[in-house]
């Protein structure tokens, strides 16, 4: 059996710069499980997840010139490069069509299954009501249902404990409930 050779984050980034295929092959080995599931969350479906996880390793092969060490590592620099295709995705008009077409007559009364947050949130106007809401509260929302954020992904961008975010964000929604019922 072959040993397969490991990297560090250092001698991978130095060989990605060199257009490296071997290096590439074992970014891909090592990272894109990760990454599918980061796009999976979002867009709740196999297929569009596997197409977005080749069309974000392209771009990263394509883009590898602009990764600069000095601003993070290179999975958060993957991952903000997949989040982002993943919501250009999601924002395209080519998958709302497809999603309106395979969507059930009754999609309008099923709206706790559609994935689309966002897109919902803004049509209830619920950025307006996010404006009523305390500052730590507003953030957490806007990051997760706005910027597709899980909750250990606000954690650490925040830098706060998990169960704050999951209080903050529990309280946040009791009081958008509020608010939606009495507007």
């Amino acid at each position: 059996m072959a040993e397969v050779k490991k990297y560090s984050e250092e001698e991978l980034v130095l060989l990605l710069q060199q257009k490296d295929q071997q290096a590439f092959s074992y970014l891909y080995d090592n990272y894109s499980a990760a990454m599918n599931g980061v796009i999976y969350r979002m867009v709740e479906d196999r297929e569009l997840a596997e197409d977005i996880l080749q069309e974000a390793f392209v771009k990263i092969w394509n883009n590898f010139s602009s990764y600069d060490t000095a601003k993070g590592r290179l999975f958060t620099w993957m991952l903000n490069i997949t989040r982002n295709l993943t919501i250009d995705t999601l924002r395209s008009k080519g998958y709302k069509k497809q999603a309106k077409i395979s969507g059930d007559e009754n999609s309008v009364s099923n709206f706790t299954d559609d994935g689309r947050m966002a897109e919902r949130f803004d049509a209830m106007g619920l950025r307006k009501q996010l404006l009523n809401l305390k500052p730590e509260q507003r953030s957490i929302i806007d990051l997760a249902y706005f910027n597709g954020y899980t909750q250990d992904e606000i954690s650490k961008e925040m830098g706060i404990p998990l169960g704050t975010v999951k209080t903050r964000m529990r309280a946040a929604i009791i009081e958008l409930r509020k608010m939606l019922e009495y507007s």
